[in-house]
């Protein structure tokens, strides 16, 4: 029966690790089936996590911190797009641009404003978003395996947990069952016949890049204000890239991609378990090896299926109207 909990404890935890990686994804999806390389969904979740962090102290509102988050990051998407699809930028450079701004400058900002070198005040718990207890959990209390799958495996999480979840069905539906999908699979495929039918290349690309800046927004605002408690230096992590390679692993299809951040956030619930406990044989693994496992499952997984990969096939060219 332990065995049973500690199960059903590291699917619970993958669930939560999972939905910034999902939002992200998602996020990146979008941009990217538009043909725009989004390398910046780190900055993105960045940005976010910190206005998230700061408007939640500042107000006491969970609320008006995930709509901070979400402005930040769309107002880095926006940047993103002036720079490739109004200049026709190259996207990688533009993208680590935005890396590097979003690495520096919040922590820069919230020492000048909280004086916390680098962080943000701790948030109180009016300021996050809660564990929300779904109904009739007083009665699947009464049997443990409903318990455990009730309440402490569906049940348990907090709201945004929930919206990467729709999010999938969702931007499957918007993708393959909309006119707007049609047309933004279609200008990242051949943004020439998309002009040519008289729909402007330029306003679905921006309207691509402000659907994947308002995800990556959700989830750079879940690090801070929803599995956290603030704003700390470098708080994503690195899951930014970790949503590329897992839209990657999935061939930038919604569902493929949601499997791969669960087989990601899996390994990543596994890693803080094995901290600190001996294998037999081998004995006490170092905890930095350890901690840098879900990175290392991540490259191996990409260095023999990126090449079987096919992305759209337009992206990161810049498409500029024949004159």
């Amino acid at each position: 029966m332990d065995e049973l909990v500690q199960f059903v404890s590291i699917l619970s935890a993958t669930i939560r690790l999972a939905a910034p990686l999902v939002l992200a994804a998602l996020g990146g999806l979008f941009a990217e089936r538009s043909g725009v390389i989004d390398i910046a969904i780190e900055a993105k979740m960045l940005a976010a996590a910190f206005a998230a962090a700061s408007a939640a102290s500042v107000t006491g509102s969970p609320w008006i911190g995930l709509l901070a988050g979400i402005a930040a990051a769309v107002a880095l998407a926006l940047i993103h797009a002036y720079a490739c699809v109004s200049h026709q930028g190259n996207q990688v450079v533009s993208g680590m641009a935005l890396n590097i701004l979003a690495a520096g400058l919040p922590p820069v900002l919230a020492t000048a404003w909280f004086h916390q070198s680098g962080n943000t005040p701790a948030l109180p718990s009016e300021a996050r978003f809660p564990a929300l207890d779904l109904p009739f959990s007083a009665l699947a209390e009464t049997w443990l395996w409903l318990d455990l799958l009730w309440n402490r495996l569906i049940g348990g999480h907090n709201l945004l947990v929930y919206v990467a979840a729709a999010a999938v069905p969702l931007a499957a539906f918007v993708l393959y069952r909309t006119r707007f999908g049609l047309r933004l699979r279609a200008v990242g495929e051949n943004p020439a016949a998309v002009d040519t039918a008289g729909i402007s290349v330029v306003r679905l690309r921006y309207q691509a890049l402000i659907i994947g800046g308002a995800l990556s927004g959700v989830a750079g605002a879940y690090l801070s204000i929803a599995q956290g408690a603030g704003f700390t230096r470098d708080m994503s992590a690195g899951r930014g890239f970790l949503a590329l390679a897992a839209l990657i692993f999935g061939r930038w299809r919604p569902v493929p991609t949601l499997l791969a951040c669960l087989l990601f956030a899996w390994v990543d619930a596994i890693q803080t378990r094995l901290q600190g406990v001996e294998i037999p044989v081998i004995g006490f693994v170092p905890v930095q090896l350890v901690s840098a496992l879900p990175y290392i499952v991540t490259v191996l997984l990409l260095a023999g299926w990126v090449g079987k990969a096919k992305p759209p096939r337009t992206i990161g060219l810049p498409y500029g109207r024949p004159r």
